[in-house]
């Protein structure tokens, strides 16, 4: 009856731990991503948790006495999975930003007509977005960025106890500002093709008007098509510093957020 007892006390807040980290397979890069099997996800989340939870002491994990029943259960778990989905969605921010400046830069150049179904994002893709994705997402797993996710959930505990997690307004200042931050990032990926694209478009109606017998559509979208993965070409080296001074802010952001607690 004792050990029965042992485990009904740890049993909530050991499955509150699981929900937060959990969070992170829902929105977190790679962990989220839909390639990876729901079993999969469920199980990482599981294990990670009972590997932590042992590792917590009590002044973080709140109230211990906390009732079994899903109605008591319920809204902690919603809040506890906020932790997780606010982590995993602001970490992920910085990718999705790259990607959208791909989709820009691929409209620009002509190749909208060439987007293809991708089951990884449930939705079409751009070729050059979806190309700068994975370099984003190859720069994000090369720093660790993905142990640093883990890293913000688990410190989280020592600032954010169990069932003490509200929605303030430093949650709705911290979504705010990355996502401006994320859409300044698209922009500063896009901005060097857009610029070149003008011009183009420029030069391309002094010509018309100068020499109207040449077919401007012919020549002009082949133009812009080459220029434009010229540009991505030499330009790759630079547009992955931007990546990864966008991924360095989401990281240190998350940091501050769970810190600031």
């Amino acid at each position: 009856m004792n050990h029965l007892q042992v485990i009904s006390d740890h049993l909530a807040p050991a499955l509150l731990v699981v929900f937060r980290i959990g969070g992170l397979m829902v929105y977190g890069p790679v962990f989220g991503s839909s390639v990876v099997p729901a079993r999969l996800k469920v199980f990482l989340a599981f294990i990670l948790g009972l590997a932590v939870y042992p590792l917590l002491s009590r002044q973080y994990l709140g109230d211990q006495a906390l009732a079994l029943d899903l109605w008591s259960l319920g809204p902690l778990v919603a809040t506890e999975l906020l932790v997780g989905m606010v982590v995993g969605f602001v970490a992920s921010l910085p990718m999705v930003a790259v990607q959208t400046g791909g989709l820009m830069m691929g409209q620009q150049m002509g190749l909208g007509f060439a987007r293809f179904y991708n089951p990884a994002i449930d939705d079409q893709a751009d070729i050059i977005g979806q190309m700068l994705f994975f370099l984003a997402l190859a720069l994000f797993l090369s720093i660790g960025g993905h142990e640093a996710m883990v890293l913000a959930v688990l410190n989280s505990f020592q600032h954010i106890p169990l069932g003490h997690f509200a929605a303030e307004a430093d949650l709705v200042a911290l979504l705010t500002g990355m996502l401006l931050a994320a859409f300044e990032i698209a922009l500063r990926v896009a901005a060097p093709l857009l610029a070149l694209i003008f011009l183009e478009s420029l030069a391309m109606g002094f010509i018309a008007k100068t020499v109207p017998q040449l077919n401007i559509l012919s020549l002009g979208f082949p133009l812009r098509i080459i220029a434009g993965f010229a540009l991505v070409s030499f330009g790759v080296v630079i547009i992955s510093e931007v990546m990864m001074e966008g991924i360095d802010q989401a990281l240190a952001a998350l940091f501050a957020w769970v810190e600031s607690h």
